[in-house]
């Protein structure tokens, strides 16, 4: 390497900073190397990576075991848990997610916030029959935890179907119903296609026999629903129409377009009648997955109907309400049924006494319309009624 020299790099007249002098040293010793031969083959550059840094875990969660039931109330936080809660259950074939939280819980449809989402448990409607649950601690609020399956030694992968997961509610109890009653206007009832005649001489028919259809529309359609329009349903209210209640009685397929058209009943619920009427089938779009919630909104509504017309309505029976959608309600949506007030006379007085509200039990809305919905009672401690009123959930007491 060549010797340098003041002459080959004359110094700058200005003082030099450290910056300068580091950037004249560099500078000399690129010149340098570039005069002097190297047998060495370049050097590769190898782009450094910038390493961020690791990014903080989060904080895992505390969980304890819990003693006795008294020790779960305590840390139940706004969780009503009921006093002989079980410190664990096995879940049984049948139960469904509201039955389990029936025995930790005095108001059931809290259970999506009664379960641990942890690495085992991410959606509780993945809970299978021979699962182990318990009440644990976690965060200082008490939660149901996965435990392990009973008849399992060691771990395996679970070879159950889906379908064999626990639903929220009784699905056969309104699978029907998904498939059936409807809300109709008054237009459809009167401009509808209906059941003029029957093929053969007879009062009533069901599957495989052929019917004659009237005003079926030029561009007719395959398939079509045959339901009977029932009651009309009025907001008790305001003795507003909400609409008519469509029966579902079967379903028809075309034979051969006319006026009457011949049509074929390829499904039957009930008997279909002369007058039935033909409507479009419904897309069915049901999730079985409910995740019960109170509504958004106060809701001050009455049960107007009672679906088979009982007069009584019980536990698993489906209601209709006087609230839809634009009231706020939705699938999921839990409601307390209240018997309204009435009056008693007085044995000693002249004016009647009135006898307050009782709560009646719940129910929990899985189909909605605008102005209408449909719901399942799941509880009832006393014998319900049409009029009957539904309102928000009221915080249980301790």
């Amino acid at each position: 390497m060549p010797k340098y020299n003041a002459s080959r790099f004359p110094l700058p007249r200005r003082p030099i900073t450290r910056l300068g002098l580091a950037t004249l040293l560099v500078t000399m010793l690129a010149a340098g190397c570039a005069s002097a031969p190297s047998s060495s083959p370049p050097a590769t550059v190898v782009p450094v990576a910038v390493v961020a840094p690791a990014a903080r875990r989060p904080t895992p969660a505390t969980v304890e075991p819990l003693a006795n039931a008294n020790s779960a109330r305590t840390y139940a936080g706004d969780l009503s848990l009921r006093e002989d809660a079980p410190l664990r259950y096995t879940v049984r074939k049948g139960d469904t997610l509201w039955d389990i939280a029936q025995h930790f819980l005095r108001d059931p449809w809290q259970w999506p916030e009664l379960w641990y989402t942890n690495s085992q448990v991410r959606n509780p409607h993945q809970i299978y029959p021979g699962d182990v649950l318990t009440l644990v601690r976690v965060n200082g609020q008490t939660r149901l935890a996965f435990d392990g399956v009973v008849d399992r030694l060691s771990p395996r992968i679970r070879e159950e179907n889906l379908d064999a997961a626990l639903p929220a509610i009784p699905i056969e109890a309104i699978r029907n119903f998904l498939r059936g009653p409807r809300l109709v206007t008054l237009e459809e009832t009167q401009t509808a296609p209906y059941v003029v005649a029957f093929a053969d001489e007879r009062l009533a028919v069901g599957a495989n026999n052929d019917v004659y259809v009237k005003n079926l529309p030029a561009e007719v359609a395959y398939n079509y629903a045959v339901v009977r329009v029932g009651e009309a349903y009025r907001d008790p209210d305001t003795r507003k129409l909400i609409g008519y209640e469509a029966i579902p009685t079967g379903e028809a397929e075309l034979r051969e377009p006319g006026q009457p058209a011949l049509m074929r009943i390829t499904k039957s619920s009930r008997e279909v009648l002369i007058a039935d009427r033909l409507l479009p089938i419904e897309a069915e779009s049901f999730d079985a997955n409910f995740y019960p919630h109170p509504p958004t909104t106060d809701i001050n509504g009455r049960i107007i109907s009672v679906y088979d017309g009982l007069s009584q309505i019980s536990q698993y029976q489906i209601v209709a309400l006087n609230r839809g959608t634009e009231h706020g309600l939705d699938p999921g949506t839990v409601l307390d049924i209240y018997q309204p007030a009435r009056s008693v006379p007085d044995p000693y007085g002249k004016k009647p006494v009135v006898l307050p509200e009782l709560r009646a039990g719940v129910l929990m809305v899985f189909k909605v319309t605008p102005l209408l919905s449909y719901g399942l009672v799941m509880n009832a401690t006393r014998a319900l009624h049409v009029l009957d009123k539904v309102r928000k959930p009221a915080p249980t007491a301790p």
